[in-house]
């Protein structure tokens, strides 16, 4: 199976919460699912979303 991945890098002052709900609008509404995050030591995320490759265009990321 093939996937896209999207890498986000989300900053220190972003909260858990306030993450949590950008990542679930987008895994609703554009077919992203987490595939793996990274924390860092000053606070910040590295996000990477992926999902599956299909024939027809879904919307991408909105920031």
């Amino acid at each position: 199976m093939d996937y896209e991945y999207a890498p986000l890098r989300l900053p220190s002052n972003v909260d858990r919460l306030t993450a949590a709900a950008q990542l679930a609008i987008q895994a609703e509404f554009s077919g992203w699912e987490l595939a793996r995050v990274q924390l860092f030591r000053d606070g910040s995320r590295k996000v990477v979303l992926r999902r599956r490759v299909q024939p027809n265009p879904q919307p991408g990321l909105s920031y």
